[in-house]
């Protein structure tokens, strides 16, 4: 038996343990990082946005949740979850929280603003009560609903298109060109100014007069100012006008690299224009005498038949001094180009003869649609008509009362045109916030990021005022409820200095803040067709577009 009081025993014994203790290793929980915190879902008032889209017509006071998958640290909530208008001024907001604190409840203390803009982030400065961080920062924008209280003043429907058709005539009047009175491009456009536009404002000028809203001899002085800047000084090509050129100098104004010449359409827009003048300024008085023969010398120098380019029987749009024919745009098709024929035609030193008309831009046919669309049949243009441009500019002057040839009624045109454009807007097959049978219309206008032709086939969710007003004589009843909607409803986000702006978006919530001069002129003149026949009866009492019209096979009451 083995003595353990032995001192020697004891120190071998606590050696051994002392050995097999440094190879036993304490345990240690593993250093794991907290599970990341997710979100699961979101609603605003139930309904639940999709991905990367704006949520529209939402309340004033939405209420708004945010559910995720672990319970949240509430001492992280308010630095990392915001509310900010125009994604700017942040929101004061009642926190709330509901299923063990994994749904965050969110309701504005006050009342948002109508139609307005609104940004909801959550950052990853989010944290669960676990510690875990939201994993991927998150962002959802919103619209409020429209204010359906009236704006302005209610006023008899009369008095309200006087005070349009008044408003609209500043942006020719009060922001012409003070040198060439000319129209500017629209209303940044300084020294540059346009050949178009300028034709539909010099139509507004006996609207002008004929409402009070200037006297004879303030239109008389301004038509002499224009008139002699056109004769005298402004640039020409082949009697021809550029798109652009500077309101002082006359000096052309590219519009594009190889556009820096003669714009045979544009110049056709001002020559309806100057007719309608030439007939309105028939007294014989001197100073009005001199006026009409002015502006039959410019009628007269422009070389129509040149633009056939060598004989072919069709009409070229540009020509350049410096690079000739390149562009190579032909007018062929149903567009807004018919008065570029109705003006060659009309022309008593270089007409063009019937067979340009036929095979160039009817193309023997070829623009013949009479397809129907919401139960209208169209017979021309493309599927659902195209922009409604097509039948504002050319009959701004052509009275399509009545007005037939060979390939369509134009009155069924013009008239089903605007309604396929007003029923596809009601139908809104995109779905966009705000369209309705008091907010349609899609036509050639301003959008968020440049100008485009917006139609029923390329629909952008904007609306431009100029096309349900400009339709005002083929559509009275719907183009009127557009114009209160407009004017009422929505008011000085889309109603300034001279008239209503360019274009609006309700679903992405953006109003243009411009004005252009081709979408204003039309809104003035159409608007008095309605009314009047002012400008149908000046230019088609032209006897030389009589002669025209007759030569291409058109009929009406008033050839």
């Amino acid at each position: 038996m083995k003595n353990i009081s032995n001192p020697i025993y004891f120190l071998l014994l606590s050696c051994f343990l002392l050995t097999q203790c440094k190879k036993k290793e304490v345990y240690q929980e593993p250093n794991v990082p907290p599970v990341a915190l997710q979100m699961t879902s979101i609603s605003i008032n139930q309904v639940n946005p999709l991905p990367g889209a704006t949520t529209t017509n939402v309340v004033l006071q939405p209420n708004i949740k945010l559910r995720f998958s672990n319970a949240l640290d509430r001492a992280t909530v308010a630095g990392a979850v915001t509310i900010k208008e125009n994604s700017l001024t942040p929101v004061a907001l009642n926190i709330s929280y509901e299923n063990s604190d994994s749904t965050l409840v969110l309701v504005p203390v006050a009342p948002l603003k109508y139609l307005t803009s609104y940004l909801l982030a959550a950052t990853r400065d989010l944290k669960s009560i676990k510690g875990g961080a939201l994993d991927v920062a998150k962002n959802y924008s919103f619209n409020t609903r429209i204010d359906s209280s009236y704006k302005f003043p209610v006023i008899s429907d009369s008095a309200l298109l006087d005070l349009v058709q008044q408003q609209t005539f500043k942006y020719f009047w009060d922001f012409g060109h003070p040198i060439s009175g000319m129209a500017r491009e629209r209303n940044t456009s300084g020294e540059t100014v346009t050949t178009g536009g300028t034709g539909f404002g010099v139509m507004a000028i006996p609207v002008a007069i004929s409402r009070n809203f200037i006297t004879r001899d303030q239109g008389l002085a301004r038509m002499q100012l224009l008139v002699g800047f056109l004769k005298n000084t402004a640039q020409r090509f082949h009697g021809a006008y550029p798109h652009w050129m500077n309101g002082s100098t006359g000096i052309v104004q590219p519009f594009s690299q190889k556009d820096d010449g003669a714009d045979l359409v544009e110049t056709s827009y001002l020559m309806q224009g100057l007719v309608c003048v030439k007939e309105y300024f028939n007294q014989t008085t001197t100073a009005e005498t001199n006026l009409r023969n002015d502006i039959g010398s410019i009628l007269d120098a422009v070389e129509w038949d040149w633009f056939t380019r060598g004989g072919q029987n069709v009409l070229y749009w540009h020509w350049s001094p410096n690079y000739g024919w390149d562009m190579n745009v032909s007018i062929r098709g149903w567009n807004e180009c018919l008065i570029t024929y109705v003006m060659a035609a009309s022309s008593t030193t270089h007409p063009i003869a019937r067979a340009v008309y036929d095979n160039g831009f009817a193309q023997n046919g070829g623009i013949r649609n009479n397809n129907a669309y919401y139960g209208y049949v169209l017979p021309l243009g493309p599927t659902l008509g195209g922009p409604l441009f097509f039948s504002h500019y050319s009959f701004l002057g052509i009275n399509p009362h009545g007005l037939s040839d060979a390939y369509a009624n134009y009155w069924t045109q013009n008239e089903n045109h605007s309604r396929i454009n007003y029923s596809y807007s009601v139908s809104n097959p995109m779905n966009y916030f705000g369209y309705s049978n008091s907010c349609w219309g899609l036509t050639a206008c301003d959008v968020m990021n440049g100008y485009d032709a917006c139609s029923p086939t390329n629909d952008l969710g904007v609306i431009a005022p100029t096309a349900a007003l400009s339709a005002m004589s083929y559509t009275p009843d719907e183009s009127m409820r557009a114009l209160r909607f407009y004017y009422y409803i929505l008011g000085n986000k889309l109603w300034g200095e001279y008239g209503f702006y360019d274009a609006f978006s309700l679903q992405k919530n953006w109003f243009a803040s411009s004005a252009l001069a081709i979408d204003q002129g039309p809104v003035i003149v159409m608007i008095e067709n309605y009314r009047s026949g002012l400008l149908w009866n000046l230019f088609t009492g032209n006897a030389a577009i009589k002669n025209g019209m007759r030569t291409f096979g058109f009929t009406a009451p008033y050839l």
